[in-house]
């Protein structure tokens, strides 16, 4: 079993900015340990479904968020929703958009896809780290998901 087998995390996210905000805010709470980082739609899909560069990792999914950037590039975040919750094994999987957009057809389109919950980024570092700091202890440790 390789790293990959104990993801808790997946961020989808191409702004290496906003990547490291928020891998800075899991550290700080202790939420980061699991995380795996991927740049694109297709990279996500891939982990996912155990495809492509990630196709011999073990078939147990740990996974207990996916954060998620719509404006991706190769396959952008509402086809990465749209994949994981039309398939029976990974529907279950909860997607936090975690995204700059506040466009009213993204946010309806997300939901009406089963996101579990949409968040448009705060701009200032304080206020985005407590957003991503909260949105990892609610979901890591006070959140209950189904077993799968």
């Amino acid at each position: 079993m390789g790293m990959d087998d104990f993801v808790e995390i997946l961020l989808v996210e191409d702004n290496p900015n906003d990547v490291e905000l928020t891998l800075r805010a899991l550290k700080k709470n202790h939420l980061a340990n699991k995380v795996l980082v991927v740049t694109d739609g297709a990279q996500a899909l891939d982990f996912i479904f155990h495809t492509g560069a990630y196709a011999g990792r073990g078939t147990d999914n740990h996974l207990k968020i996916i954060l998620l950037d719509l404006k991706l590039p190769k396959v952008n975040g509402i086809e990465v929703i749209r994949k994981i919750k039309s398939d029976k094994e990974t529907k279950v999987i909860p997607i936090i958009v975690l995204t700059s957009s506040e466009e009213e057809k993204d946010v309806t389109e997300s939901y009406g896809l089963g996101v579990n919950s949409y968040i448009v980024k705060p701009v200032d570092f304080d206020k985005f780290a407590k957003t991503v700091a909260d949105i990892g202890l609610y979901w890591l440790l006070i959140n209950k998901p189904p077993v799968v």
